[in-house]
């Protein structure tokens, strides 16, 4: 088990050593984070991805990505395993340190193994039924269960799979979403004993941060059964772990398409309605966004339009996203040699200025 986390010095010394340009890097929470980071969420359950993703991971830290997001149920908890294997080998070879690079996870959704090879309802009720870990009605019909025995034994198993004793960020995982049988006050409970049990978590040393990674209820309008107030979250947060509590980030998609994290006014932050990434900003929340090329939708012809003299539609996709005031970095999901080599071209030029920002938009709402 690899000891350490994410530090103000290490993720700096990272942005100073790796080549990539320094307009390439935000500052957040002490730390210095590349402004594009590697998803993880697709691909086939089989050791030949495993190798891909691995080898993705990789090359996307050696040149100057330390932003690396994963969940214990991508690929049946191979994901985890393949970037525990990348940053093992890049220590062991004395490429990187802990310290340099920030690893975000996820739980709450239910999964199997993909290296058992067993049915998916059969491993349920061995690894997690028998043993008590959930009881009777814990899932959910979204096949999610948040209760802190079953979070528990996932932050145990994602550190084991990780190779890490500390994890930067855990990120409950589409709770809203995929909580959808019970009641809004039965929810807000429910996410009080994950705070609180997070917290914990904080002090024990197994994780830094905490956070949610959504789908819909931070960006959908006031009205929609699944929207979530981040102001509200944020004060639940601050009644459990105080002001220095570890609530700091969220995640969501935003892009070309998912754009109301930007143009929907859904959240009222000290009596004033904003966006959430403005919402996010006030409250001293950093935002991660998913899906930027939309799993690849984006990045056929003529959908995004051309600007900054950046011919690839992927990079351009990125660039959008990374340049948004509010977002931190898009998440980007590659695997294979030739995407992953298209996309770290975006380590090379820097992102959009305000003002230029402003006229792209300009450009794409009318």
């Amino acid at each position: 088990m690899i000891s350490g986390f994410a530090t103000s010095q290490g993720t700096e010394d990272f942005s100073n050593k790796m080549g990539a340009l320094t307009q390439n890097y935000k500052k957040i929470h002490d730390l210095t984070l590349s402004n594009v980071g590697i998803g993880t969420y697709l691909g086939n359950v089989d050791s030949q991805t495993d190798a891909l993703v691995t080898e993705a991971v990789r090359k996307s830290i050696l040149s100057g990505i330390n932003v690396i997001d994963t969940a214990i149920n991508y690929r049946a908890q191979k994901a985890e395993r393949s970037i525990g294997k990348a940053i093992s080998d890049l220590i062991t070879q004395g490429k990187i340190n802990r310290n340099q690079i920030f690893v975000s996870t996820k739980n709450g959704y239910v999964t199997n193994d993909g290296d058992v090879n067993e049915d998916f309802w059969t491993y349920i009720q061995r690894e997690y039924a028998k043993p008590g870990i959930i009881k009777a009605n814990d899932i959910s019909s979204g096949y999610h269960c948040m209760t802190i025995p079953y979070l528990s034994d996932q932050l145990e198993r994602s550190l084991k799979n990780l190779g890490l004793e500390c994890i930067d960020l855990m990120y409950l995982h589409n709770s809203v979403e995929g909580q959808p049988d019970i009641t809004r006050d039965e929810f807000l409970k429910n996410l009080e004993n994950v705070f609180i049990f997070y917290e914990k978590m904080r002090k024990d040393g197994k994780i830094r941060f905490y956070g949610m990674a959504t789908w819909e209820c931070y960006r959908v309008s006031k009205d929609n059964p699944n929207h979530l107030s981040l102001s509200d979250t944020v004060s639940l947060a601050k009644n459990i772990g105080g002001d220095e509590h570890g609530f700091r980030f969220i995640q969501l998609p935003f892009n070309l398409y998912y754009d109301q994290a930007l143009m929907q006014k859904n959240q009222l932050v000290n009596g004033t309605q904003m966006n959430l990434l403005d919402a996010a900003k006030e409250l001293d929340i950093g935002v991660f966004t998913s899906v930027p090329l939309m799993q690849g939708r984006l990045l056929s012809g003529g959908t995004v339009p051309e600007f900054g003299g950046i011919v690839q539609s992927s990079l351009r996709c990125l660039q959008f996203v990374r340049s948004t005031p509010g977002v931190l970095a898009p998440l980007v999901g590659q695997k294979s040699q030739s995407h992953v080599d298209q996309n770290l071209q975006i380590m090379k030029i820097p992102p959009l200025s305000q003002s230029e920002f402003d006229d792209l938009l300009k450009k794409l709402v009318n």
